[in-house]
């Protein structure tokens, strides 16, 4: 069974910087694609960003464009995203994600195996 377990997450004045990591173990298939999302309190689960498995194709979502980074290190199963220039409304619970497969997807349903989440809060 594949688990996923993030960490990294913790409180930030605005205009800081983070980086998650995602801890990978019990894969069984071949290739797997990684994605991160946020759940914001009262909010819907959204799209941040996501990698296919050989890192060379990346997508984001347009309110981290430019600001947030997406990587994977795959000899040593993890995965990390750096966030930069961060705002008040990037206060959310940070989950990554992984997917059978090479090519990143946007949409949660697309995806098989989930951590338990990283709180990450942003102050004015």
């Amino acid at each position: 069974q594949v688990q996923l377990a993030e960490s990294g997450g913790g409180l930030v004045q605005a205009g800081g910087s983070l980086r998650l990591s995602c801890a990978v173990s019990g894969r069984t298939f071949s290739s797997y694609a990684m994605g991160w999302f946020r759940q914001a309190p009262g909010k819907e689960r959204e799209f941040v960003a996501a990698i296919s498995w050989s890192g060379s194709i990346a997508y984001y979502a347009d309110s981290v464009k430019g600001r947030f980074t997406i990587s994977r290190d795959n000899a040593k199963n993890t995965g990390h995203l750096q966030m930069n220039s961060l705002k008040p409304e990037d206060t959310a619970v940070y989950y990554c994600a992984e997917r059978r497969g090479l090519t990143p997807a946007r949409h949660s349903d697309e995806y098989d195996y989930w951590g338990q989440g990283t709180p990450v809060t942003v102050s004015s």
